[in-house]
């Protein structure tokens, strides 16, 4: 399989919105280095600074914590999306959270320095990463509602409205932990609901 950056430049696209900055992608494109994660791999360990920002050009990154020796999915990243344990990336310190890959992934990665370097030279970069995490911003809010308003069936409805591929393509127990119930619960709940 080749792998290409075509994804990445779709995806980078859709984030800058403005068709006179797309001269600049070239650049953006030449600083991301391919990097393969196998199944289980760490692509950030808790405790430890992440060394990326990454583009998913395919498989699935779960963010996690442990709390009281119980891991805790926080986050789950697909095929074409971006991601990284962002504070400890952008900061340089010590990570909260681990970050592990829970399929073979194939990723687009860029350091902090040079990262840092496209944030102030790239016109296009900086207009990316302005709304890609403003459109973060508005997911995580909505998110944070959801988990306070409703009720463990009504976040699953929800899941199968707007986010049905993580339901074909994350395990069980990662999906029941991202929506704050058991797995057991998860069971009854996909057993009620008739799609």
């Amino acid at each position: 399989m080749t792998i290409t950056t075509t994804n990445l430049e779709l995806y980078l696209k859709n984030f800058i919105k403005d068709v006179s900055l797309y001269d600049e992608i070239p650049l953006i494109l030449e600083a991301f280095n391919y990097l393969h994660l196998q199944k289980n791999a760490l692509f950030v360990e808790e405790g430890k600074i992440c060394p990326y920002f990454c583009f998913i050009e395919s498989g699935i990154l779960q963010h996690s914590i442990l709390v009281e020796g119980e891991e805790k999915t926080t986050y789950l990243a697909l095929k074409n999306s971006a991601t990284a344990a962002l504070k400890s990336f952008r900061h340089q310190i010590p990570s909260r959270k681990n970050i592990k890959a829970i399929s073979d992934c194939d990723l687009f990665v860029i350091d902090q320095k040079n990262f840092q370097k496209l944030l102030e030279r790239n016109e296009a970069f900086h207009r990316f990463y302005y709304n890609l995490i403003e459109n973060q911003i508005y997911r995580i809010d909505d998110y944070r509602i959801d988990l306070l308003t409703l009720t463990p069936e009504e976040r699953y409805k929800k899941l199968l409205v707007n986010e049905p591929k993580l339901l074909k393509e994350v395990p069980l127990h990662y999906l029941a932990s991202f929506l704050g119930i058991s797995s057991r619960h998860m069971s009854r709940i996909r057993k009620n609901i008739v799609l």
